[in-house]
């Protein structure tokens, strides 16, 4: 025991007689004056003790408000990923388009030697209703011989998509509301990105029926090879947005199945007029390379109860069967 330590079991030291205490018995007064110091001490004590005792609080198992966002992509491999292309099973990834390097999930065609419309679409193993996504990307090297013009410098985030394995072999862009990435031409021109484009879908904006096949956002243009972070806030088929740097460029809602530019396709699946509220996500492959940093998701779905181990704050979808005591 430390020598500045309170030992409660330790009795005062017993010394010559001579003033009276309460019972009657005689004591020296310096004992009185010991005994009286080393009771208030023990009291002291025993009150910080106690004190202490009460005024800590049991740590909280978790911050309810905090995000927790799931990264899609590892920065290892393609785990949870699965690649399809046109005129190609599911699951082939043709010239090794897709591909992890040096922490990058790249779109690449140094293999390649010509375009015949075999548009590539890389598919998370795991579809969503409400969220939020978040992807970093910069447009790299020149495209590939024979690939489309509008292709250049131009990717897309898949959203709301069917299963994969629905997809026909020989069918070109899945049923989708794609959230269009393009790069500048360095030539001056405006050539904005986070565009809308709807493959067999339409949306409602401003209150109307949207059938044009693309609508450009007012963001700004991206040139040369910069990195360029773009967020979609998706709530099933109520409303979408899409945010640049912050700044949101485009909104609409009602996401459905309708129009073409899906060929060919299974008429089982793209039956027109069915509301798109959730679905599988993608991004693409059409002769631009492109680099993606990161690729990841807050999902805005779950358990709202309070009392549940697993409660979140920022949930706007309520799922009960989510929820753990």
């Amino acid at each position: 025991m430390p020598a500045h330590a309170i030992d409660m079991k330790r009795r005062p030291p017993a010394v010559p007689a001579k003033v009276s205490d309460f019972m009657g018995r005689t004591h020296s007064s310096r004992w009185l004056r010991v005994t009286r110091a080393w009771t208030a001490a023990v009291l002291i004590a025993g009150a910080a003790i106690s004190l202490a005792g009460q005024g800590k609080a049991p740590a909280p198992r978790y911050d309810p408000s905090r995000p927790e966002w799931i990264p899609l992509f590892n920065g290892r491999d393609l785990s949870g990923w699965t690649p399809k292309f046109t005129k190609h099973d599911l699951g082939v990834n043709l010239n090794g388009t897709f591909r992890a390097e040096n922490g990058l999930l790249r779109v690449r065609y140094d293999r390649w030697q010509a375009f015949d419309g075999e548009f590539g679409h890389l598919f998370y193993d795991e579809p969503f209703s409400y969220y939020r996504l978040v992807a970093e990307y910069r447009f790299v090297d020149s495209q590939l011989s024979g690939g489309p013009a509008w292709a250049q410098r131009n990717n897309g985030l898949m959203l709301h998509a069917p299963d994969p394995k629905t997809m026909l072999r020989d069918q070109d862009f899945p049923v989708s509301i794609e959230v269009q990435l393009l790069g500048g031409l360095g030539d001056g021109k405006p050539r904005t990105t986070a565009n809308l484009c709807t493959p067999g879908t339409h949306v409602v904006m401003k209150g109307e029926l949207f059938t044009p096949h693309c609508i450009n956002s007012t963001s700004k243009t991206y040139d040369g090879d910069q990195w360029v972070r773009v967020e979609v806030e998706v709530h099933g088929d109520e409303v979408i947005r899409h945010i640049v740097d912050g700044q949101t460029v485009l909104e609409y809602s009602k996401p459905q199945i309708g129009g073409g530019n899906v060929s060919p396709f299974d008429p089982k699946v793209k039956v027109d007029g069915t509301p798109l509220t959730g679905g599988y996500i993608a991004i693409q492959a059409e002769t631009g390379p492109t680099d993606f940093r990161k690729i990841g998701l807050l999902n805005l779905e779950g358990c709202t109860d309070p009392k549940a181990a697993n409660y979140r704050t920022y949930l706007v979808k309520s799922n009960p069967k989510a929820c753990r005591y």
